[in-house]
């Protein structure tokens, strides 16, 4: 496979199952997600998709710096990215969809030992892709404590 395809691919992916997060969570937002309490630090609702936008930009080019090189652990750092990616796409159906703040954080504290056990692979295959991780398990640290917050303030 030619790396032009591997690059379309790599920005593609990611995209499409955050758009289909997107999906379940827009469904969610004017309803349940309304009635519930959250923590003083939520962010408008309007930052989560110019965020997890750019967010799946970052790491499509960094899955596509690991997917062209010709690492001897690249396969490795390829199946814990996409495992990860697994966790980021159900955790939208979790928390918004099953409207289930505990189940979401089920899925947020293995994604994000997933993220970090990626950037580690990522690092010694190519550097600049994971550093272009490290925004994404900054936002998901966010997340993940929002998400919290949200389980313990409607307890």
């Amino acid at each position: 496979m030619n790396n032009t395809l591997k690059l379309v691919i790599s920005i593609v992916v990611p995209q499409l199952l955050g758009g289909l997060g997107a999906l379940v969570t827009v469904a969610s937002i004017g309803s349940w997600y309304q009635s519930i309490e959250k923590p003083f630090f939520t962010p408008p609702s309007w930052v989560f998709g110019p965020a997890w936008t750019l967010l799946y930009l970052m790491m499509g080019l960094a899955v596509y710096l690991i997917w062209k090189s010709q690492h001897p652990f690249k396969k490795q750092a390829l199946v814990v990215f996409i495992a990860q990616l697994v966790l980021n796409a159900i955790w939208s159906p979790a928390f918004f969809g099953l409207e289930s703040p505990i189940l979401g954080l089920v899925i947020i504290i293995p994604l994000w030992v997933l993220i970090l056990i990626c950037i580690r692979l990522f690092f010694p295959i190519n550097k600049i892709a994971a550093y272009l991780m490290i925004p994404y398990i900054l936002w998901v640290s966010f997340a993940m404590l929002l998400n919290a917050s949200i389980w313990y303030l409607n307890l």
